[in-house]
């Protein structure tokens, strides 16, 4: 039965460009979860963006001297072609500083002030004396008060990931001129009241007992320890304009709009093909499943303050259904640093290989249950072990030995005995793995049992032997390629939604049409569908080794020497 489901990936901030952590980090899991819910046949709504308010922009603007809505569309351009070359199939892919997510944002506000759950306040904000400017949280660095981190900025520690005020911080300094020429001084701002719907999110919560344990713990960890009023507004220029008589001067704080950009991108998806209703639909049918992929450090506000706003607002739209959250992943035993040019990041990866080697290795790692190490040596391995030795050559010796022996003409499988019943076995064990593991947003799961399949369908093709069948028993061997062209389809199928790119190759090498509509997932143990087909005379070869050589070069080139992304 076909369902309704809007699939979120974490919208990434829009200045420079994302490390491999980031695209395992929500980006990738949310394209491979909406592609296989669409092969299910179910009305799948994608999105994803570029996060583009607040101060990070503003100070990236600066050091590249361009006016900060020029930087915004630079990086929105050069971030939209890195992920399509990854293959990320978002249906949108937009932008929170688009007037739909300004019209959204403002609704949501007004919603929440007629609701009660909007305060104002008066409050002590650093003033920085030299830029003779207040200085919103992200334009104060210095020492956390709870961890001594030294670079802790004033919203949150990136270290140990307590919510700060800029005046919490220890030795504060202007990010903008670095100076610590500082004035505490009063300015008034509006704040979400979090106590107030602090027992709607609880209650919701207590729901939600089928997310993944890292999801629920932070959550309640933020619960436990008390909710406490938000401040939602900063003095700041870029951003969505507070529409309320004294706050006109201000902005909405870029935590408050960037998750409601996920219905503003809807809206834009809606309004592009047309139809300016269509996301309602979604958006507003509680049937919808809603499905979001992000890194730890956003559960909280999507777990609390993000739904905290959507319950208090009541106004008809959908809560999450299933919210995966992933750990980090390091590089080769440390983190990826942009500023020490430290690891690959994703306009080098998409430069370097082919998207589906990426995609296929960053599922092996995937950071789910702890953070993991992405390391050249398992990238190779991946590649040259699972990929071409595994599949590749389970393809190329099928589809090679059909077009030697039969003209490429898939023959009848006629008497098919035990090794056929089990292979069969195995594919459908195989389907329920990948089935179970993507109901619960396990990718490492689903990869795993493809290519635990992918060696089965080597071993039977090696117990048959159909280099000797052939020469004694024509019929036998025909049986032993019809089942390996099939597992060749299923394999393509399976496939699709982690490496699309391979899989439409192996497709083309069947001669057959690869698009999701041509091959619902309910095909995959279709086991008559070829027999007669005649498959494509030429082969391509599905992927190619990385040597040893390169490997050293490469660990080499993005140690930490090379200059900035």
């Amino acid at each position: 039965m076909s369902q309704k489901f809007l699939v979120t990936s974490a919208l990434p901030y829009v200045n420079g460009v994302k490390h491999l952590g980031n695209v395992i980090g929500s980006l990738l899991p949310a394209d491979i979860y909406a592609r296989w819910r669409r092969m299910q046949g179910h009305d799948v709504l994608a999105v994803c963006g570029t996060d583009e308010h607040g101060t990070p922009c503003e100070l990236a603007a600066l050091e590249e001297g361009l006016p900060v809505a020029d930087y915004a569309a630079k990086y929105y351009a050069i971030q939209k072609g890195i992920y399509e070359a990854l293959g990320l199939s978002f249906d949108y892919f937009g932008r929170t500083s688009s007037p739909q997510n300004r019209a959204i944002t403002q609704h949501l506000f007004l919603r929440l002030w007629e609701n009660g759950y909007i305060a104002e306040r008066a409050i002590r904000q650093l003033y920085c004396a030299d830029c003779a400017r207040f200085l919103p949280d992200r334009y104060v660095q210095g020492t956390c008060p709870f961890c001594g981190f030294t670079r802790a900025l004033g919203d949150q520690c990136e270290s140990c990931t307590k919510l700060l005020d800029p005046t919490d911080l220890r030795e504060p300094r202007c990010a903008v001129c670095q100076r610590s020429n500082l004035q505490v001084r009063e300015s008034k701002h509006l704040f979400l009241d979090l106590p107030k719907a602090a027992p709607l999110v609880e209650n919701w919560i207590a729901t939600r007992t089928h997310w993944p344990k890292v999801t629920l713990a932070i959550a309640h960890k933020w619960l436990n320890e008390g909710l406490r009023e938000r401040c939602i507004t900063r003095d700041l220029k870029w951003g969505v304009p507070v529409p309320h008589d004294g706050y006109r001067d201000k902005v909405f704080y870029v935590w408050f709009d960037a998750p409601i950009g996920y219905i503003g991108i809807s809206m834009e998806w809606a309004e592009a093909r047309g139809t300016p209703d269509a996301w309602q639909r979604y958006w507003k049918d509680p049937a919808t499943r809603l499905v979001q992929f992000i890194g730890k450090d956003n559960v909280p506000f999507h777990a609390v303050t993000w739904p905290a706003v959507i319950m208090a607002a009541a106004d008809g739209f959908v809560l999450c259904d299933m919210l995966k959250a992933f750990e980090w992943l390091n590089y080769e035993g440390g983190k990826f640093s942009t500023s020490q040019g430290r690891g690959v990041f994703s306009d080098q990866a998409v430069e370097l290989f082919p998207a589906d080697y990426w995609r296929y290795y960053l599922c092996v790692v995937a950071p789910e249950k702890g953070d993991s190490d992405f390391t050249w040596a398992g990238f190779q391995a991946a590649v040259n072990s699972d990929l071409a030795n595994v599949l590749g050559n389970f393809v190329h010796r099928t589809l090679t030995f059909v077009n030697k022996n039969w003209g490429g003409v898939v023959p009848e499988a006629v008497g098919a005995g035990d090794a056929e019943a089990a292979i069969r076995q195995t594919l459908a064990d195989t389907v329920k793995a990948v089935d179970d593991a993507m109901e619960e947003c396990s990718f490492q799961k689903a990869v795993r049992a493809q290519r635990d399949a992918w060696a089965a369908a080597n071993a039977y093709f090696q117990a048959k032997q159909p280099w000797h069948q052939v020469k004694t028993d024509k019929a036998a061997a025909g049986t032993t390629l019809n089942t390996c062209v099939h597992l060749c389809r299923a394999f393509a199928v399976l496939g699709s939604p982690f490496i699309p790119f391979a899989a439409r190759q192996l497709f083309a090498n069947l001669a057959l049409d690869g698009s999701a509509e041509a091959t619902p997932w309910t095909t995959i143990e279709d086991w008559a569908c070829l027999t007669g087909h005649k498959v494509s005379p030429k082969p391509a070869p599905l992927f190619t080794k990385i040597e040893d050589a390169q490997v050293t070069q490469l660990q080499a080139r993005f140690a930490g020497a090379q200059t900035k992304s």
